[in-house]
């Protein structure tokens, strides 16, 4: 089946922008639907972070979602496989020149776990060389393409959670930006419940950590899908951090996520499980 689906995504890379998003809107409906997981994933974590807006709304918000996860998934096909001068056109940067006047300091890109993440990472991999770390994939087939489609262009370093986050930090010490992806529950250990939507959430405290080890620099990185492609925006610096407090500069992050969030509701990623970890006694959301 995987096979089936990534031949799709080959051919759709063909295809013109708008048409390529006409036929991830009718996939990701049917996904709606057949997914009965992530569908019901999807729910629990609106209910939680939205419980003043209608069910109805909610509803039609959760399908809004799944069409735009499809469309980035047919997407993949051209950072995968295009020419750079495609993707260029595709994913358009602004804020660039925020990273570039750190002139070799270390830096982090806290980059939020949006549908157009790996437009982002690809698109500034036309740019410059950076290190981001990644998850081992059950389908190996998925896997082997997402690691060539990361690594495409540059010399980009993808250091494997099994390797652990001292590996990133030795890249960040040698003046590779890392491309950081703090937002999702990785379970327990090490964990800090902080608020998200109102709602504690087990949530790394490794940004600021890692800020203040390697004294980078931290700078907000979000990709956003529009119409006619997406827009990398990268945020200033930070003042103030990390500071002293690791529960607050965490908390600090999830603020900022939310904020973004808000603006995009529909492009973050609700199938995730984000609340399984629960503080102890406390009953699970799924």
């Amino acid at each position: 089946m995987s096979r089936i689906f990534f031949a799709l995504v080959w051919l759709a890379h063909w295809l013109p922008f708008r048409v390529r998003a006409r036929l991830g809107d009718a996939l990701g409906l049917a996904a709606f639907w057949l997914v009965t997981e992530r569908r019901r994933v999807a729910r629990a974590n609106l209910a939680r972070c939205f419980p003043e807006m209608p069910a109805a709304e909610r509803e039609r918000l959760a399908r809004t979602h799944f069409r735009a996860f499809l469309r980035s998934l047919l997407d993949r096909g051209v950072l995968w496989w295009a020419p750079r001068a495609r993707i260029e056109r595709m994913v358009r940067i602004e804020g660039l020149a925020h990273l570039r006047a750190l002139a070799g300091r270390p830096a982090i890109l806290l980059a939020p776990h949006f549908v157009g993440l790996d437009a982002g990472f690809t698109r500034l991999a036309c740019e410059l060389d950076m290190v981001s770390m990644y998850a081992h994939q059950k389908d190996p087939l998925f896997a082997r393409l997402l690691m060539r489609g990361r690594t495409r262009f540059g010399a980009q370093r993808l250091v494997s959670r099994q390797e652990g986050i001292r590996a990133a930090l030795a890249e960040l010490r040698r003046g590779r930006p890392f491309y950081y992806l703090p937002d999702l529950d990785y379970g327990p250990r090490g964990a800090l419940f902080v608020p998200f939507f109102g709602v504690p959430a087990a949530t790394t405290p490794g940004l600021a950590r890692l800020a203040r080890l390697a004294g980078a620099a931290v700078l907000p990185c979000v990709t956003r899908m529009h119409a006619d492609g997406y827009l990398l925006s990268i945020e200033p610096p930070w003042d103030n951090f990390p500071t002293d407090d690791p529960l607050a500069d965490t908390r600090r992050m999830n603020e900022y996520i939310e904020r973004r969030v808000r603006e995009m509701p529909e492009q973050y990623l609700w199938m995730h499980k984000r609340f399984k970890t629960r503080p102890p006694g406390e009953p699970g959301f799924y």
